[in-house]
């Protein structure tokens, strides 16, 4: 949900559409105004993202592909997989980034001029295969799926093979472990949390729902050292899980609210946690 001016906009499943809203405002109660419609029908991945330009011109929308690795055929991935670039006042878009098997969060990096995304990669090739990633998005660049994946390792599995597709593929920024089902991206800019935390990014990780080990069910910090990833993740929320491998939570969307705090979204606690420095 970015609001840009007075209108806010939501990625539904199938559409984006805005809502004139006020400052203070904690109902709505005018009709949707469509702005563009998006990949629906049968979803594998359904759920849209959106994150608006610096300036409020643009939008853009993650699609999850509608698949694993296309078993579904070309046909039902056409527009998915992807990142598209819209235009706030026509509705206008194209494909900004492709071969994104699932990007999830979205987020402008501290100058506010290159997109990032957390990516959640394809499964049924074990426990430790592929590494869900973080990684900045090139206009126009193409990074994989199905046909390969962190880069150009094949995925045999995909046929028919596309070589000419695959020594195309870009290969991912930073690796975040397999399963990790990293959803939720916020730049660290404006935060006060301290200065372990100065730059570099916080990732809400929901977790694997196939893996064991489990991996995930925490938020993690990636540090940056100018304008790349550097280092190790650190922990900033976990807990998540008890001694049965349960989950009493699980984290999704990440922002830094306007007093510096991390808000953490949890869709089985069914709660926003908010992560403030100590008195």
């Amino acid at each position: 949900m970015p609001l840009i001016g007075n209108r806010l906009y939501v990625a539904n499943a199938d559409a984006v559409v805005s809502y004139p809203y006020q400052t203070g405002d904690t109902v709505i109660t005018a009709p949707a105004t469509e702005l563009v419609q998006l990949p629906a029908g049968v979803n594998h991945h359904w759920t849209k993202n959106l994150l608006a330009s610096a300036d409020g011109s643009k939008l853009y929308v993650s699609v999850g592909s509608n698949s694993n690795v296309g078993e579904r055929g070309t046909e039902a991935e056409v527009g998915r997989a992807a990142i598209w670039e819209v235009d706030v006042k026509t509705g206008a878009h194209r494909l900004f980034g492709s071969g994104l098997r699932n990007p999830v969060g979205m987020a402008w990096d501290a100058s506010g001029k290159t997109l990032w995304t957390v990516v959640n990669e394809r499964d049924e090739l074990g426990s430790d295969l592929v590494p869900d990633y973080l990684t900045s998005v090139k206009d126009g660049g193409f990074y994989g799926w199905p046909y390969s994946y962190y880069g150009q390792t094949v995925d045999v599995r995909v046929k028919p093979p596309r070589p000419d597709l695959v020594a195309t593929a870009l290969k991912p920024d930073y690796a975040l472990g397999p399963h990790t089902a990293s959803l939720g991206l916020a730049s660290s800019t404006g935060n006060a949390l301290g200065a372990p935390f100065a730059s570099g990014m916080f990732i809400g990780q929901h977790g694997s729902w196939n893996r064991r080990p489990h991996s995930g069910y925490k938020v993690i910090f990636v540090p940056f050292q100018g304008s790349q990833p550097s280092g190790q993740p650190v922990d900033v929320l976990a807990g998540f899980l008890n001694e049965q491998g349960e989950a009493l939570g699980r984290p999704v969307g990440v922002a830094v609210d306007t007093r510096g705090a991390l808000l953490v979204a949890d869709d089985v606690g069914n709660v926003i946690w908010r992560v403030s420095p100590k008195p």
